[in-house]
């Protein structure tokens, strides 16, 4: 917890006589009855506003007594290697050390007598992203919010699939009533039609929409997408089970999908939501991205299309 100075404290009563309260607390954090309790003790003067105890200062009625303290100190010295089990049989024996085994781990811990190992903070590899149109899609599906729906009639749920070219960020998306394999096969031969071109590899995620399980593929099933990609001589790549962060370009369109349209939208039926999907793919790859660059002008942000317009050209 933040400790406030009693300088802070002051500015902070002092802001309090221009403002509204509520900017106060956003400001600094703070509650109404902070507040209130600094302004009570405020008589004027900054020594008023001192801290008047420290927790360090306080000591538990339960907590070590010096003799318990000064025996661990003396077997831990002695013995630097020695473990948890072994050092409570040698209190417990020989200095009559009656407290619980977990208290004295904690203590070890908080005093740095066992010292945990540092774990090397994970760095994801660098993710060789394409520069050609072709290279790779990313492709994956999410639920459009049932909050989403203003019609009469019960609600049902549907599908979201998205497909986006890695080097340009040009996507397509439509909806779907049934998240399986033939709503698959429908939507990757849909983008076939809205990039104009078949691509090198398509990643996916593992469900059951894009992949079997591995039990499932031994027994000689393939899955209808595999299928469509060995016939047109696609790579179909699976990414890592749970680690969604390899499908990162379309994870964060779906991010952007929840900010910029889900959070405003209103549909009555499927087909007003087929609609109002459609003019929003048509708004999205108009928006500029810091990351697609003219490769002319790198101050100038491109937009999908525009990104796109710039790869076909240079090919």
């Amino acid at each position: 917890m933040y400790k406030f100075t009693a300088k802070e404290k002051m500015n902070a009563l002092n802001a309090l006589r221009s403002s509204n309260i509520l900017t106060i607390c956003r400001r600094y954090h703070i509650s109404r009855s902070t507040l209130w309790r600094w302004r009570k003790q405020y008589d004027g003067s900054l020594d008023s506003l001192q801290p008047q105890f420290s927790r360090k200062d306080m000591h538990h009625p339960n907590e070590q007594t010096d003799e318990e303290k000064r025996a661990i100190a003396l077997l831990t010295r002695r013995n630097p290697n020695i473990g948890l089990n072994e050092l409570y049989g040698k209190l417990y024996r020989s200095y009559g050390y009656r407290r619980n085994p977990v208290t004295l781990y904690r203590y070890l811990r908080r005093n740095e007598f066992y010292k945990g190992k540092k774990r090397t903070p994970y760095k994801p590899k660098p993710y060789d992203t394409p520069l050609k149109l072709g290279e790779k899609w990313q492709i994956d599906v999410k639920y459009v919010p049932l909050e989403c729906y203003s019609g009469n009639e019960p609600r049902e749920r549907y599908y979201q699939y998205t497909c986006i070219d890695e080097a340009s960020r040009k996507r397509y998306i439509r909806a779907y009533k049934e998240q399986c394999q033939e709503s698959t096969i429908d939507f990757v031969q849909r983008c076939f039609g809205f990039f104009g071109y078949i691509p090198n590899v398509i990643q996916t995620d593992n469900g059951t929409e894009f992949t079997f399980l591995q039990n499932v593929t031994k027994s000689g099933r393939i899955h209808k997408l595999d299928m469509l990609c060995n016939a047109l001589g696609i790579k179909h790549q699976l990414i890592r089970p749970r680690t969604p962060r390899h499908n990162g370009k379309v994870e964060r369109s779906h991010r952007n999908d929840n900010e910029r349209f889900y959070r405003y939208l209103r549909y009555y039926s499927f087909d007003d939501l087929q609609a109002q999907m459609s003019a929003y793919l048509t708004r999205s790859n108009n928006i500029p991205s810091s990351v697609l660059r003219s490769s002319t002008d790198p101050r100038r942000w491109l937009s999908p299309n525009e990104k796109d317009k710039e790869l076909r050209a240079a090919a």
